[in-house]
């Protein structure tokens, strides 16, 4: 029940296009005591799937800059490759604190973002 859970939420937050793995890592590292790396395979593959039915509705409502994708694309897939490698010869533990920081990092970056916005309106 609680990985289904876990599944619904992190299926929302990759359905907005914000990544569902900001959910699904932390949530089966500290709820469901599973290895940070385990936890890394498991978001890789089950973000396939929903990656696909995010993309097919974003791409029906015109939501998608086609000349944008290439780039990111080739890229990403050297960083992916270059991400994967490093993260076989890390510590779990090593990485489950460096992705807390980036956690860290970005949730401090939107809530920046949200003030600045509040001020606007």
């Amino acid at each position: 029940m609680l990985v289904g859970i876990i599944g619904f939420f992190a299926g929302i937050i990759g359905g907005m296009g914000m990544g569902g793995g900001t959910i699904l890592i932390p949530a089966l590292v500290l709820f469901a005591n599973i290895n940070p790396k385990l936890a890394q395979s498991i978001n890789l593959l089950s973000s396939i799937p929903m990656t696909i039915a995010a993309l097919i509705i974003h791409i029906k409502n015109k939501n998608v800059e086609f000349s944008l994708v290439l780039p990111i694309a080739i890229l990403g897939i050297v960083a992916a490759i270059g991400g994967s490698l490093v993260a076989e010869y890390l510590n779990s533990e090593i990485l489950r604190k460096c992705f807390g920081v980036f956690l860290f990092f970005v949730g401090l970056l939107e809530i920046k973002k949200g003030m600045f916005n509040n001020k606007n309106k």
